[in-house]
């Protein structure tokens, strides 16, 4: 697996806050596609999950996460779907081939990578994700997983 660190741009999303099951994230994409469209706003590319707590940390009903895509136009967030501004930054990233339930591994190694070469963790794991299970097997399903870092002095 190759882990490279990189910046990522600054991005304006819109998204939704989810708490439970993992196995809603489909619905809760198509949920921020179907309101981006019906605002009129574009998206423009980036389809992303933001974890906040993990399956070994908490009870799944208690699990909480963001999921949003990017845009470019203008809108007013509602109840539901909020949007804001993703600020650029830094990270460490590695590429998952395959289902959305077998990353965990890959997390597990950037966490160590990071623990073993001198970053600190900035904030919460984003997955994001590169195709869609309505396009591609769900062994050929590309996930890029990114830790937010800083290099410690």
């Amino acid at each position: 697996m190759e882990i490279t660190e990189k910046m990522v741009e600054g991005i304006r999303v819109a998204y939704i806050e989810c708490r439970g099951s993992y196995e809603r994230i489909p619905e809760y994409i198509s949920e921020v596609a179907g309101w981006v469209i019906k605002n009129g706003l574009q998206m423009t590319g980036r389809v992303y999950g933001t974890y906040y707590n993990t399956p070994e940390e908490v009870d799944e009903e208690e699990l909480l996460y963001e999921i949003g895509v990017s845009i470019a136009g203008e809108a007013e967030a509602d109840e539901r779907v909020k949007i804001k501004n993703l600020p650029s930054h830094r990270v460490i990233a590695a590429l998952h081939e395959g289902p959305y339930t077998e990353v965990g591994p890959v997390i597990h190694a950037l966490i160590e990578y990071a623990m073993e070469n001198g970053y600190e963790i900035t904030g919460p794991i984003t997955e994001v994700y590169l195709n869609s299970p309505l396009e591609v097997d769900e062994s050929e399903l590309l996930t890029e997983v990114q830790i937010p870092v800083k290099r410690l002095e």
